[in-house]
C-alpha cells in the first residue's frame, strides 16, 4: 500500500503541478534513499507516466553546456506510507521545489519510500521495476498470456504480488480479486477457467478503483490520502479485505484471515476454496 490505483490518482493529481515545469531544488539528507535526485535540478518536467506501483517524471535533457545532456527520469517509489502533500508535515522526507516558487512535499512516517535519477529505461538497480509484468488495464495484458502463465503458476497470491504476471497488484487488490474470481490464495496451477475468471476480476477491480481513487484505510497518520488530503473512496467496496470475522457478502460464510507469504490475506472459506491438483490438472479447463 500504495497499489497501483493509489499512485494513477497520484499521477494524475500532481501531474498538472508539476508538468512543463522546471526542477529548481530536491532537498532531503537521505543520499541513501533518494538517489541521484541532484540530477533532476535545472530539467523541465515534460510529463508523468506510471509503471505498476512506481511513479516516473520524465525530464527534459539540460543544455549542451552541461555536463549531462541526456533525458532522465526521475523514478518514485511510494513504499508502504509515502505520499505527496502540499503543505510541510512532521514526516516531510523531501522537499522538491520548481522554479516558479511553487513546492511539493513527499511524506513518508515509515520512510520505506524511495527515489533515484536514471536514464530512461535504465533499471538495473531496481530489480522488480525491470521485470514487471504488463499493466493491468493495458491491451499488453492478454487473457490468453496471463492463463497460460497461470497454469504453471504456484501459490496465487504470492505469484500476483510478485509483479511478474502483471504489475500493480498488491495486497488489497489481490485479495479482492480472488474473491470475485472464487479462487483460494494458496491455490496452485489455475485451470483455463480459473486463470480467465481471475484475468476478468483483475481487470475490473482494478478499473472500479482506479475510478474511486484509490482506498483510504484508518484515519492514522501514514494511511493513503491524495495530495489535497482528499480520501479514496474504493474501501467502501471492499468485500473481502480488512474484513476478517465478518459475513461473506456473497454466502455469509465468515471471512477468515491468514498469512500467506508473510502477507495478512483475507478470503471466504467457502466461495473461495482450496482445491488438491495435481500438476496435469493445471492445464485443463
Amino acid at each position: 500500500m500504495p497499489e497501483l490505483p493509489e499512485v494513477e490518482t497520484t499521477r494524475r493529481k500532481i501531474e498538472p503541478l508539476l508538468r512543463g515545469r522546471v526542477i529548481a531544488n530536491v532537498e532531503h539528507d537521505a543520499p541513501h534513499k533518494y538517489r541521484d535526485t541532484h540530477l533532476a535540478v535545472g530539467r523541465r518536467v515534460q510529463g508523468l507516466s506510471r509503471r505498476g506501483k512506481y511513479l516516473m517524471l520524465q525530464l527534459a535533457g539540460a543544455d549542451a553546456a552541461e555536463t549531462d545532456p541526456h533525458d532522465l527520469e526521475f523514478i518514485v517509489h511510494l513504499g508502504m506510507t509515502g505520499g505527496f502533500r502540499l503543505e510541510p508535515g512532521q514526516h516531510t522526507r523531501v522537499t522538491l521545489t520548481t522554479e516558479d516558487g511553487e513546492q511539493l512535499f513527499f511524506n513518508d512516517p515509515r520512510r520505506f519510500g524511495k527515489m533515484a535519477v536514471v536514464r530512461p529505461g535504465e533499471y538495473a538497480s531496481m530489480p522488480t521495476l525491470a521485470a514487471m509484468g504488463p499493466e493491468p488495464l493495458s491491451d499488453d495484458f492478454t487473457e490468453a498470456d496471463f492463463v497460460k502463465l497461470a497454469r504453471e503458476a504456484g501459490a496465487v497470491k504470492p505469484w500476483l504480488l510478485s509483479q511478474k504476471p502483471v504489475s500493480g497488484v498488491g495486497n488489497i487488490y489481490a485479495d479482492e480479486s480472488l474473491w470475485q474470481a472464487q479462487i483460494h490464495p494458496a491455490q496452485t496451477r489455475l485451470t483455463s477457467a480459473e486463470g480467465k475468471k481471475l484475468y476478468t476480476a483483475i481487470r475490473e477491480v482494478m478499473a472500479k478503483a482506479v475510478e474511486a481513487g484509490g482506498s483510504s484505510l484508518g484515519n492514522g497518520v501514514g494511511n493513503y490520502r491524495q495530495h489535497d488530503g482528499v480520501s479514496g473512496l474504493f474501501q467502501l467496496e471492499h468485500h473481502v479485505y480488512g474484513k476478517g470475522g465478518q459475513p461473506c457478502p456473497r454466502c455469509g460464510t465468515d471471512i477468515a484471515k491468514i498469512v500467506l507469504a508473510q502477507r495478512g490475506t483475507h478470503f471466504c472459506p467457502k466461495c473461495q476454496t482450496l482445491k488438491e491438483r495435481s500438476k496435469s490438472q493445471g492445464s485443463k479447463g
